[in-house]
């Protein structure tokens, strides 16, 4: 295998234990789509990074870099510098640019713990660009494997894996949490190997007939079970020279492992019923959420499966892909024929801080919701498209209930917060805070700090709006009024078209 994008490895110098880490930032968002992304490195891992407009620069895999380059960012920059113990300081420029850390805005200097870093730090930039700070130990690559999309380096690891595997005829066991893609990875093995030309044979071993398992598998004669009045084949004869994906693998009854092992062993097997043995070249592909360690699964099976382990990370530990992610299903759903609008700023950076336990498949069935929510004309509330509460130690998440809270209870800076939140949306705030629209309108009619658009003179609207660049979700966050009453009101001024 000489092809440089296919390697096994290629880890940074120093990134694996002996040296300092490689300090990573990605570009989760920007209003430039082609950006998202692109990354910068940090070349010593002594040094600060300054954060502007121009500088550093931001590349994607084998392409030019640039800088961030937006009107919203300053030209001061944003000074990132290591401190003892492994984490960051992060101090804001002494300028009007929103800074977010992690959702929330900072206009002092923050440290970031070492475990922050290793979760992923999402930072937000005026309003409009939010990067990924993180660690990596892989320069970016061009590896792509159809499906399997990211830039991190535990995306960057799955494909090389693949790629090393898929022209062999070795077993493959691919671990990970429902959502995270198994799937995918064992059709980009069978797609990538010697027997692309021939079917790949999947199964869900947990919702197979536990009394019918070794038939569907390994296939019976005429007679051999109750109902049998005809011979089957079975799914090893099925994917004989073919591919066999026996998904959920944990699940595998217990009388039909030391079948499976054989087969594995010798290629053989014996039709239920059956006075001969048969033979299969099916090369298997078996998969598991499980710790099969700790169940009662045979472990020489086990052992069998794992010649070859490919680890599919969650997405929380590979947060600087959930850019990447969005755009190629923005992308998916405009094919498809939806009229996708341009995604919120605060919509992406809710995306971005969320820790997805639903994983990839999640994210995707969210932002799908979201996209049939725009198009009815409503504005989707992202913590209710996940179901998001709150839980107690004493109760789990799902069981807690709503509590009402009166008006007089929320703070001022709580409504701020959850106004700026949802890019100055009525609704997403009211989401938020859990209460009907009609009281936000009400919380913000009292608040001191919230303007409404009829109060604010018009050439301060129209300077505001130009500082904007016309996006006016941004000028809403700026002069501190709702998004929609704001909108309807520059229209009727005619300073938006």
């Amino acid at each position: 295998m000489h092809d440089a994008d296919i390697t096994l490895t290629s880890p940074l110098p120093g990134a694996t234990g002996a040296g300092p880490a490689i300090l990573a930032l990605t570009v989760l968002w920007h209003p430039d789509p082609s950006r998202i992304g692109a990354q910068y490195l940090e070349p010593d891992a002594r040094g600060v990074v300054e954060l502007s407009r121009f500088l550093p620069l931001f590349a994607q895999a084998g392409e030019d870099g640039l800088g961030l380059g937006h009107g919203g960012v300053s030209r001061l920059p944003v000074r990132i510098a290591r401190e003892a113990g492994g984490g960051l300081s992060l101090a804001p420029p002494e300028s009007r640019m929103a800074v977010e850390v992690n959702g929330v805005e900072i206009d002092r200097p923050v440290v970031l713990a070492p475990a922050q870093l290793e979760q992923g730090v999402v930072l937000g930039l005026g309003r409009a660009i939010l990067l990924c700070i993180h660690w990596t130990d892989r320069l970016p690559r061009n590896n792509k494997v159809p499906g399997l999309l990211g830039v991190s380096s535990g995306a960057i690891k799955v494909r090389e894996l693949i790629y090393a595997v898929a022209s062999t005829d070795m077993p493959v066991l691919l671990l990970g949490e429902t959502g995270t893609g198994k799937e995918v990875a064992a059709r980009a093995i069978h797609a990538l190997g010697r027997r692309a030309a021939a079917p790949l044979v999947a199964v869900n071993m947990a919702v197979m007939n536990e009394g019918l398992a070794a038939a569907e598998l390994f296939g019976a004669t005429r007679g051999a079970y109750t109902g049998a009045q005809s011979a089957r084949a079975g799914l090893f004869a099925e994917a004989d020279g073919a591919t066999l994906f026996l998904d959920e693998i944990g699940n595998t009854p217990a009388n039909v492992q030391p079948m499976l092992l054989r087969v594995l062993e010798s290629g053989q097997y014996r039709p239920l019923g059956g006075d001969t043995d048969r033979r299969s070249s099916a090369r298997v592909i078996a998969a598991t959420d499980q710790d099969l360690n700790g169940q009662d699964f045979n472990q020489a099976l086990l052992r069998r499966l794992e010649r070859f382990v490919i680890s599919l990370p969650p997405l929380r530990a590979r947060r600087e892909d959930i850019g990447v992610l969005l755009l190629h299903y923005l992308e998916r759903a405009r094919e498809d024929g939806s009229q996708a609008p341009p995604l919120p700023f605060a919509f992406a950076s809710a995306c971005a801080n969320y820790d997805w336990p639903g994983n990839v498949r999640q994210l995707a069935h969210v932002l799908g919701r979201a996209l049939l929510e725009w198009q009815a004309g409503q504005e989707p509330v992202f913590e209710t498209l996940v179901k998001v509460r709150r839980a107690t130690p004493a109760m789990p998440a799902a069981s807690v209930p709503a509590k009402r809270r009166a008006l007089g209870e929320f703070d001022e800076e709580e409504i701020l917060a959850a106004m700026h939140n949802n890019g100055w949306r009525i609704q997403g705030a009211a989401g938020e805070l859990g209460i009907s629209r009609p009281s936000m309108y009400k919380l913000i009619e009292a608040h001191p700090a919230i303007r409404r658009p009829e109060d604010i003179a018009a050439d301060e609207l129209a300077e505001n709006l130009e500082k904007s660049g016309g996006d006016v979700e941004r000028c809403a966050a700026l002069l501190r009024t709702p998004l929609e009453a704001l909108r309807r009101h520059l229209r009727g001024l005619g300073l938006l078209g």
